[in-house]
């Protein structure tokens, strides 16, 4: 230790432009101390931090994992899931404000502690309607579920079922009507996400604020790329759990799990969806408690202490200088409006305060400013409508596997989780790389994102070809004759073959015939006797299930068929296709965010990247989800019902609507961003001379327009915030 103790303080004092002289080195030897103690501090905020950063994304990935579960569970259309999914964007912005202009001014570590604790009770909140609004009832026929009544699923008359049967089966319905007010509890799923998003809020600003203050300037980027690289990781444990919890049903251990007559493949199926919200929340309870102890400040290290850099940063120190009278005039203004006022006049005078100096600064002209940047504008045009694309098809792709190609929730989670997401961490890696490894300038940035999202795209449209058709099932998709439909679909459920049985049109209890039919219930196939209980029964004499020899002995089995024999084959190529599109896209990311950076003027960049950060929440993050919820609940044949009446969720998707709906409006999305990006790169060219397309080795870049040398110089502090790149978890 101290020979490694010597050598530090040997090569530092070799780096040192002053003199040395005897009489320096018990100062040098200070100095090296409070160093230490100085990174040791950041690197406990650090490695707390990257916590935070894992548990807020593993978070917010696992509620994209429950969608179809939430759906199910609540019975409510794809786009109220869309309101619940947007809610936490909406929490965010609520004080995004607020926690920016206030948080830097306070305690910040113990200000992330706190919000680690709002986003763990809000994910608490989530999962607490699993605990009131009682056990999950799905649609099943009476002989499948364990009943020592034998009835028969086609019911020619009253007669047959037993009086106390159906008045006992009435009285469970109207027990449920009056528990019926239990569906609303999506609500507390939707006010809990709103509270994950506010308890996010302080997380990236002030601990990327805290790290950039205190760090040593030549490591900060490399500990915020670390903050980032943790927050990958994050989402595909996200997914991992989604796939673990779905596995389970969502009752258990409050239900016998023998007496569930239904599989992970049914699409009444529903999961512990609650159960991973139970563990999120702990996780955050834990990545918050460190912050707690944490100093407000740190010591600075000694090469910020003296440095006068060009920053940012030092700017506002320098304006600082120039500006103490009006800051005096402030805090004095605040004491005298403080003495004898009750809060709520303070706070009120807090605000009117607030809004009298926002419109008294330099605000409007800079914004003014801002937009005046054609570059600028254009780039957030585009990417607001590409995040608008990506966000719709993140948030309903484990809907689309599921109900394109068959697969369980389980199964589609753990694809995304262990495929998509690494390839979105190795393609924004890669676009990183390309371009320190090129020397690529503002020009090449542009053409670099313009390309990987061209490409992306073109690949995205192949994906049309990759799709399953819809299965068979009679009176939806094919009349019980075995032709297709074309006929409207609600009246094509009732045929010749069950004319005779007394059969209810809202049920979904799908049965496959061994004509390879999937028939809605087992009365609308005309069944008229059942053999065993619970998953193996297997209903005979169906009437309305033909082969080709008798009908006599048609049977059927509980649950729907499979889909086709090419769908397996069709889900192969979907996956190889939807890693590499998802590499794609990725490696555009960096480039795009790096020209982002340096076509606005040094001292506008924060509040350029701010405006930026809330156009993509406000204009993407929450109209996404739901708009693109509303397109595919237009593709459901076949809506579920619930127990008093109204229409749940949906149970059966016309697979070549949802294919043609859910790819098409992502794809006409991009192509509208690739004009924009196409619009970017023409003014670039315009604008700039073929000397700014290079970055050259001592540091110089190209801007976005012909400006003076000094004026495109970015010195290495403004390098920090280019490894982070909003939203990114989203572009999955």
């Amino acid at each position: 230790m101290e020979t490694s103790s010597r050598e530090n303080t040997h090569f530092f004092s070799n780096n040192t432009i002053l003199p040395v002289d005897r009489s320096s080195f018990k100062s040098e030897s200070s100095a090296s101390k409070e160093k230490q103690s100085c990174c040791g501090g950041i690197k406990l905020f650090l490695g707390a931090l990257s916590f935070v950063y894992f548990a807020k994304a593993l978070s917010g990935s696992y509620l994209k994992s429950t969608i179809t579960q939430i759906e199910r569970r609540f019975d409510i259309p794809s786009s109220l899931v869309g309101v619940i999914d947007g809610s936490f964007e909406i929490g965010n912005l609520l004080i995004i404000i607020l926690v920016s202009y206030f948080g830097a001014k306070l305690h910040r570590p113990r200000i992330i502690g706190a919000g680690c604790l709002i986003m763990s009770a809000g994910t608490f909140l989530i999962a607490m309607p699993q605990f009131f609004m009682g056990r999950y009832r799905y649609e099943r026929f009476p002989s499948t579920i364990n009943s020592t009544v034998s009835l028969s699923p086609c019911l020619q008359n009253k007669s047959q079922t037993p009086l106390s049967a159906l008045e006992k089966s009435q009285e469970k319905i109207n027990a449920g009507c009056e528990k019926e007010a239990g569906s609303s509890m999506w609500i507390y799923v939707l006010l809990g996400n709103l509270l994950r998003g506010i308890g996010e809020t302080p997380i990236q600003p002030l601990g990327i604020a805290y790290i950039d203050d205190y760090a040593v300037e030549e490591n900060a980027a490399l500990y915020i790329g670390c903050v980032q690289t943790v927050a990958i990781i994050g989402p595909i444990f996200g997914f991992l759990l989604g796939s673990l919890c779905a596995k389970l049903y969502v009752d258990i251990g409050f239900v016998d799990l023998d007496s569930i007559t239904i599989s992970p493949k049914d699409v009444q199926w529903v999961g512990a969806w609650w159960l991973g919200y139970l563990i999120a929340g702990v996780i955050s309870v834990l990545a918050g408690i460190p912050f707690w102890f944490l100093p407000k400040h740190l010591p600075k290290p000694e090469s910020r202490k003296d440095s006068s850099t060009s920053s940012e940063h030092s700017k506002f120190i320098t304006e600082e200088s120039k500006d103490q009278h009006t800051s005096s005039w402030q805090q004095a203004k605040l004491a005298e409006m403080a003495k004898g006022k009750s809060l709520e006049e303070v706070i009120l005078s807090l605000a009117c305060l607030l809004v009298l100096l926002f419109c008294l600064t330099d605000f409007l002209p800079s914004l003014k400013n801002l937009f005046g940047n054609p570059v600028y504008i254009l780039y957030l045009c585009a990417s607001i409508i590409q995040f608008n694309s990506l966000i719709g098809m993140v948030t309903y792709k484990p809907k689309y596997i599921e109900q394109q190609y068959g697969q369980t929730s389980s199964k589609t989670n753990f694809i995304i989780g262990l495929i998509n997401i690494p390839a979105v961490a190795f393609g924004i890696f890669s676009g990183g790389l390309i371009m320190k490894k090129f020397g690529i300038g503002v020009l090449g940035a542009a053409k670099l994102s313009l390309g990987s999202s061209f490409f992306g795209y073109l690949l995205l449209l192949s994906l049309f070809a990759m799709g399953c058709e819809n299965s068979d099932v009679a009176g939806l998709t094919v009349s019980y004759h075995g032709t297709k439909s074309m006929t409207d679909y609600e009246p094509a459920l009732l045929s010749e073959c069950n004319s005779g049985c007394l059969c209810s049109r809202n049920d979904w209890d799908p049965i496959c015939g061994e004509d390879g039919v999937t028939y809605i219930s087992a009365c609308l196939a005309g069944c008229r006797a059942s053999r065993s209980t619970g998953k193996g029964t297997v209903f005979f004499n169906c009437s309305c299930v033909g082969t080709s020899e008798s009908s006599q002995s048609s049977s059927a089995v509980v649950g729907p068929c499979q889909k086709g024999n090419e769908c397996p084959k069709m889900f192969l190529y979907f996956l190889v296709i939807s890693v590499i599109t998802s590499y794609t896209l990725s490696v555009g990311g960096t480039p795009g965010y790096i020209l982002l950076l340096r076509c606005i003027k040094p001292h506008m960049k924060s509040f350029a990247l701010g405006i930026y950060t809330l156009a993509i929440r406000v204009l993407a993050g929450i109209p996404a989800p739901v708009y693109f919820g509303v397109a595919i609940d237009t593709t459901c044949l076949k809506w579920g019902s619930k127990r008093c009446g109204g229409r749940g969720a949906c149970r059966l998707y016309d697979s070549s609507a949802l294919r043609y709906v859910y790819l098409g409006l992502t794809l006409v999305l991009g192509t509208v961003s690739i004009f924009f990006s196409v619009a970017v790169l023409w003014v670039l060219r315009k604008r700039s001379s073929p000397r700014d397309e290079t970055l050259s080795a001592n540091g110089e870049r190209g801007t976005c327009g012909t400006k003076s040398r000094k004026e495109r110089f970015v010195n290495s502090d403004q390098l920090i915030q280019s490894t982070y790149w909003p939203e990114k978890e989203t572009r999955l």
